[in-house]
Parts: structure tokens; sequence; C-alpha cells
């Protein structure tokens, strides 16, 4: 039996001498790429806070003491000592546990937090209601991977430096990583301290004396706080957060555990706000992981080899390659065309524009919001700016599409990758909000292409508008084999049609070919259907609506949040032109989806063909005033 199998809860760990931890530490990291090989997840940031976790379970007490990361994808070792370790054979996994923190799972967890830069803010929220309610208790936030280039962050830190009374200890997760290098003057900053050959010295310095205080309370501060003062102007980055008034411990080694627990100590006993700045390397202790210079295996989607990092599964053409490729072409043959993306470089494609044109991409860190009115600057000054980020991402920089970008008309693309529903990494990742909250937009135009080849022509298109935003969204995963329209008919693509014209498809983006399959099984029942793709879904054009007026029923279906989403505005606008038809819409029930993988949770909430065409079925035979058929008929048809 290992020590990991003695590990029942942050208790256990506080028992071990310095011997048993150093063994725990690596059978922890053992443990990580063993299990994440068979499920996938975030691999890279974990094994690099093995020792950082540790030390905090063993400084703090948890649940009492309130522990908030930031990003909750570093978060596994913290399951692992809080009595999960068994829970991560079904990691992600439908049923199983999160890839994240999860009130649901543990008492040891509070803020699901997979949406950067949000910690601090939480953080300093439950410091100070514990201060109103008279509580004794501690708040640490674990800040990493890129957080701290998000605007939240210092509009936290402002707050939290005002907060004298506040317990809140946030430890700086220094990796110099977001998935990819973390850019940014302060990264840069704190990449010059890292790399600075006096760090070194800094470090062997800080261990002798820490080694030599036995003690945690004063002495240990007079230490830390001699060479800190004594080393200030050199390496600065507690200039800079002691400016705001905050409290500054560090550079501790984020692998020692000695220092850090030590260093933890000492800002616990504080009683008020202090920053803990643990420098730390993403994937250490795994070759793979740390010679993996795209991200350090960030996060692997699927199953690996644990000797090599690779995974098992062979490499399909997904719809973020299709983007890549045809945004480097339409680069090419455009000097004003800008990539722009928010640490997200390497999952949205954008690593082939930079690889091309360099001097035309711009990473700006994780802040969606900055990216955006960035990007309206450029539009402004004759650029044509292309944004590309997550769909889920996009709600934070909902404001600024709004305020900054459309209502000055500026011209920029939107591409939203991982639209729709995503799977394994649960409610904070479906982008199912997108095609809600972007109909309010005046003048916003906006697409869902149906396969590689409308993507590649709706990026050309939208490339094309220099008045107004427009926006492409395209789902996580493999892309399908293009569809060829029967006819372009004006603003739409006919795809099926047969028999009378009883039911109208609005099928929009990947679900045409959901549809289609619908089209077979209603045929099947003797039922006339048309399908069409409306190519781009805003603005809902006059030709469109006119061909639903020729229709006995009107089915519209998305991978989108039914409410405000594409069906509610193309029933609003048949309304508008006095067509009383009668409507279904399909989509996302408006509710957070727990984690599964994606065909799983399409077919729970009613987004494949079966469940589709057997209601479509029963609405019919009920306009008709009959009976629905079989429904065994429909499901095999």
């Amino acid at each position: 039996m290992g020590l990991l199998d003695q590990i029942s809860g942050p208790c256990d760990v506080r028992d071990l001498d310095e011997h048993q931890l150093t063994e725990l530490a690596a059978e922890i990291r053992t443990f990580l790429v063993d299990k994440v090989s068979k499920t996938g997840g975030h691999l890279g940031p974990n094994l690099g806070v093995v020792e950082l976790t540790m030390a905090i379970h063993r400084v703090f007490d948890s649940p009492h003491d309130r522990i908030v990361f930031d990003t909750g994808h570093q978060s596994y070792v913290h399951k692992i000592l809080t009595g999960r370790r068994d829970g991560f054979a079904t990691l992600r996994q439908q049923g199983g546990m999160s890839g994240y923190p999860s009130q649901a799972e543990s008492a040891h967890d509070i803020v699901e937090n997979s949406h950067a830069s949000t910690s601090l803010s939480y953080a300093d929220g439950l410091a100070k209601a514990y201060v109103v309610r008279g509580e004794d208790r501690h708040v640490v936030a674990v800040v990493g991977d890129g957080a701290l280039t998000g605007g939240m962050t210092w509009e936290a830190l402002n707050n939290i430096a005002a907060a004298h009374d506040s317990k809140l200890v946030i430890v700086v997760n220094d990796n110099g990583r977001s998935y990819s290098p973390t850019v940014g003057g302060l990264a840069d900053h704190l990449s010059g301290l890292r790399t600075d050959p006096r760090y070194e010295r800094v470090l062997d310095e800080v261990r002798t004396k820490l080694a030599r205080t036995k003690l945690v309370g004063p002495p240990l501060y007079d230490a830390l706080h001699a060479i800190k003062k004594g080393l200030k102007d050199a390496l600065a980055p507690q200039g800079m957060f002691e400016d705001l008034g905050l409290k500054y411990v560090g550079p501790v080694d984020g692998h020692d555990l000695g220092a850090l627990e030590q260093a933890l100590s000492q800002a616990k006993n504080f009683n008020g706000p202090v920053i803990v700045h643990a420098i730390t390397t993403k994937g250490l202790g795994y070759p793979p992981a740390e010679q993996h210079v795209e991200d350090n295996l960030h996060s692997l989607g699927g199953a690996f080899d644990p000797e090599t990092g690779e995974l098992l599964a062979s490499a399909a053409t997904i719809w973020t390659d299709v983007f890549r490729e045809e945004l480097v072409q339409l680069g090419a043959e455009r000097d004003d065309i800008v990539a722009v993306t928010a640490a997200m470089l390497h999952p949205t494609g954008l690593y082939g524009f930079a690889a091309a044109y360099p001097e035309r991409t711009f990473d700006v860190g994780i802040a969606e919001q900055h990216a955006v009115t960035s990007a309206a600057g450029m539009a402004m000054a004759g650029l044509h700016p292309v944004v590309a980020i997550y769909a889920t991402f996009l709600n934070r920089a909902f404001d600024q599409v709004l305020m900054d970008a459309a209502l000055h008309h500026c011209g920029i693309t939107l591409f939203l990758d991982r639209a729709g529903v995503t799977g394994e990494d649960g409610p904070s990742h479906n982008g199912m909000w997108d095609m809600s909250i972007l109909q309010v937009v005046p003048g916003l135009r906006l697409a869902a292409p149906r396969d590689g080849a409308r993507l590649r022509e709706q990026l050309r298109q939208a490339a094309a508008v220099d008045d107004a935003v427009t926006v492409l969204r395209v789902p996580k995963g493999a892309v399908q084999p293009d569809l060829e329209a029967i006819e372009r008919v004006g603003s739409y693509d006919v795809m099926a049609q047969a028999g009378n014209r009883d039911v109208l498809i609005v099928a929009v983006g990947p679900m045409v070919a959901t549809c289609l399959d619908v089209a077979q099984r209603l045929g099947a029942q003797g039922i006339g259907v048309t399908v069409v793709d409306p190519l781009w879904v805003k603005p809902v054009e006059t030709d469109l609506v006119e061909l639903a007026r020729a229709h006995r029923l009107v089915v519209s279906v998305e991978e989108n949040g039914r409410v405000g989403g594409c069906g509610s505005v193309l029933c609003q606008a048949l309304a508008d032109a006095e067509v009383t038809l009668p409507t279904m819409v399909f989509g996302i029930p408006q509710q957070f989806l727990d984690h599964a993988k994606r065909p799983v949770i399409l077919d729970e909430v009613g987004l494949t063909a079966q469940p589709l065409a057997r209601e479509i079925t029963a609405r019919v035979a009920a306009l008709d005033g009959a009976d629905a058929p079989d429904h065994k008929a429909v499901d095999t048809a």
C-alpha cells in the first residue's frame, strides 16, 4: 500500500514527515498520469501544483478555510487530497467526477470557476463576509495559468488592498503560461524575474534562511522581510503589489514544500491580505509534458499513451483546422486582415496565422473584453480584425460587442469555437448562449456554417463586411462531410424537398445533417418536408419568411439555448409579417448541463433525429386531427 492510499482528507497530509511528503508528491504525479491517460483532461497544470496544493492543505484547514482555484482546471490534486481519489476513474464522464471544483462533489469546493480571473472577486466577497459575520476563517485564492492577465483580477486587487481586516491569502501560481506562454507586460515582468540569474541566488538564500528559522512567527517574518527589502529594487514584483497596499511574500520555489509552508504560514499569521508568489513548472515530473513546447500537455481531449503523451485516437480534421487553413489563405490575399485572441492561440487555430504573419497576430491574454474593444480600434484604423475565442467566453465581452464595436459600425469578425454542446468540460464550457445574446445587437450578422465548405465561404463573406460586426460559430470536434444544397434561393440553401409543403425545417449550422435524417423519417410517414439552411441566421431575411408562409408547420432546430435564439427570432419575424402558422422551436433547454460526451447530451436534450422526428410527426398528426402514428415506425424509419 502506497502513501496515497492512506490519504482520505487533508488531515492525513498534515501528519506526514518530510520524507513521506516527497514520496506522496511522486505518487500523486504517477497517479495523475495514469488516470488522465485513460479519460483525458487537464494534465500539465496539475502536475505543476502538486507541492503547492499539498502545502496549502497542510497550512490551512479546509473546508473551514475556503480555497478558490483560478482557474479550476488546476484542482485535481486538491480533489485527490480531499478524498476523491477513487472518482478519477470517472473523470469528466457522465455521472462521474467533474474536471473542475464542484459544490455537488465536496464541501471542500465552493466555486466551479472554469472562467478565469474571477477567483479574487469571489475571495474578496467571502473574506469580507466572514469579517461581517465575525467568523475566524481564512480564504485562499490560487491564481494561476494566466488568470492575472484578466481585468477582473485587477479590479479585485484594488478592492482587496483596501480591506485590511480580510484574512485573504492570494497564492500566485506563476508558471509563465495559460494555455501557451502567458503574454503581456505583467507576464514579461514576472518572466524576467524567473529568468534573471540573480533569482537562483535569491532562492538559495531564502532556503538557507528559512532552514535556520524554526519558528513560524515573527522570526520567520523578519527573515523574509529582510530578504525582500534587500532585493526589492533588483527583483521587483513586490514593488508593484506593495504599491497597491498589499503585503508580498516571495518569490518562493513552488516545488519546495518547506519554503512553501513557511511562506504560507507567515501569510496566514498576518491576518490581512497577503500575496504569496510561487514559481512553478507546468507539467513537472512527466517528461512528455515538460518537453511539450505548445502547452505542456495542458489539456488532452481523450485517452493517451502514458509513455509518450500521444493521443491514442487518430486525429480527424476538426472545425478549427478548417478555420486555421482558410484564415492563413485569407491573410495572404489581404494585408489588412489581423488576428486577435484571448490566450487561445492554439485552441482556436490562430497559431497557423501567427506563424505566417506574426506581426499581424495579437494575443491579449485572458482578456476577452479588451480583445473585442482593441479589435474595434483596429477596425477604426483601417484593419479587419478576426477575433477568435471560445463561444462560452464571448459572454464576458457582450458589452464590448454591443457598445464598443457594433455601435461604431466596426468591421470586425468574431470566430466562436466550441459553440453549442461541448460535453466533458461541463456547464461553464457549453457554448449555448451566444446566438441568444447576440440577437439583440443591432446590425450584427451571424452565421453558423453547416460544414467546412460553408465555413470557408462564410469566413470570406464576413471579412468583406467593413461596417458591422460579423460572427461565425462552429461546434467542437470533427468537421462533417460537406453537404451540398439542392439549390440556393436568395438568402437560404434548400437542402431537401419532397412531397407536399407540410413542414418547413429551418436547420441551423451542423443541425442540417441531423435534420436531413429527420426529413427521411418524416417522408416515410407520408409527411411532405422542406429542409433549408438559412446560412446567415441573423438577420432573418424576408424570403425565408415567405417560404414559411407556404407551409403548414414551421420547425427550427439549433444547438443553442431555446430562449431568445434563432427559433425565437424566426417566430417573431413570422408574427411581424402576419404569418400565422404553428411553429416548433427545438434547442437546448435553458439549464446548466452536466458533463458528458457531446452525443450523449444532444440525445438527452432531444437534438437527435429520432426524438425530433417523433415530436414533429405527432404535431402534424394533431394538425390533421388524427392520432399520431406508431412511434416505433418513426424510430426505425
